[in-house]
């Protein structure tokens, strides 16, 4: 009786042994992030480009720039030609002067003709001078008013002149400035900016290579913070809600798990069939909901890694 016994307790043993690492689970998935592709925004050869598949990048950083010489001289030769419309403008000092100096003469005339009149005037009265002497005064007092009328309408007309002649002129300084800003606006895009703090998943091309807008550069993901993307039934829907806190758990060598605290972040609204990584026909001919798990990633969470979620402490 003790001989057979010693089988059957190492069969127990076995047993025992095999289902250690056997836990109820709810759900099945795998983990995932939020991909972003960093394209090229400028066509030219990479002068620089240090990036490197698992680099750790920032926000804002530089990490690497494109040949734009060709735009820089095109905003040298936009700057130049607005400069030059500043000495393409006239100016109508010169031609006023003359015209204002001419009416100054002329008003000295007619103050000399008025004064004289003013006299002729006090001796007709007096019989001291003749009706006709005041009347040749008055003539000529009308004559030198006619042409300082000419004077200031041609100081006028040259006036609104040049300010035509000036405003066609500068008209095209603004729509220069706008093909300077965009320029401008051109140039920044020849400096490659990273858009998320992030790793470096892939690497699409090299320094010195010739890039075009929209050609791929390289690939980076968050992985501060894995999404694990699971299915559940209709049936257990009724027992999740968004921002519910569930148990995450990954395999932790052969018998053991790891675990981890997540929050259930987004329920699709739509049944879909069983993903065709379940084996089983049964299981993958029912209708599931897909939904996302965030988890807080301390590094051993890698993307494609399966995890298994429990919806009850």
């Amino acid at each position: 009786m003790r001989k057979s016994s010693i089988p059957i307790l190492t069969i127990l043993f076995l047993l025992i042994a095999c289902n250690t690492k056997k836990e109820d689970f709810d759900a099945s998935g795998s983990f995932e992030v939020d991909e972003v592709i960093v394209s090229s925004q400028l066509a030219g050869q990479l002068l620089t480009f240090n990036v490197n598949e698992g680099d750790s990048l920032t926000q804002g950083q530089v990490v690497g720039t494109i040949d734009a010489e060709n735009i820089s001289l095109q905003k040298a030769q936009v700057q130049a030609t607005i400069q030059s419309l500043s000495e393409k403008t006239a100016t109508v000092v010169p031609q006023i002067k003359l015209l204002q100096d001419q009416l100054k003469v002329q008003q000295s005339q007619l103050n000399n003709l008025l004064h004289e009149r003013d006299r002729t005037e006090r001796l007709v009265k007096a019989d001291a001078a003749t009706g006709k002497q005041l009347d040749d005064l008055n003539a000529q007092i009308d004559v030198v008013r006619k042409q300082m009328n000419v004077t200031q309408q041609q100081i006028n007309v040259q006036k609104t002149n040049i300010s035509t002649q000036n405003r066609s002129i500068l008209s095209e300084r603004q729509p220069l400035k706008k093909q300077a800003a965009q320029l401008d606006e051109q140039l920044s895009k020849s400096k490659i900016i990273n858009p998320i703090n992030g790793i470096v998943i892939t690497k699409y091309a090299e320094q010195g290579e010739i890039t075009a807008p929209g050609k791929a550069l390289y690939k980076i993901a968050d992985m501060s913070t894995m999404t694990l993307r699971a299915y559940v039934t209709g049936i257990q829907l009724s027992q999740i809600k968004l921002n519910q806190q569930v148990k995450v758990l990954i395999d932790n060598g052969a018998k053991d798990y790891k675990t981890y605290n997540g929050t259930i972040t987004w329920i699709s609204d739509k049944a879909e069939f069983t993903p065709k990584t379940i084996q089983t026909k049964e299981e993958r001919a029912n209708l599931v909901y897909a939904i996302k798990i965030k988890v807080k990633n301390d590094g051993y969470l890698k993307i494609g890694m399966f995890g298994e979620v429990q919806f009850k402490s």
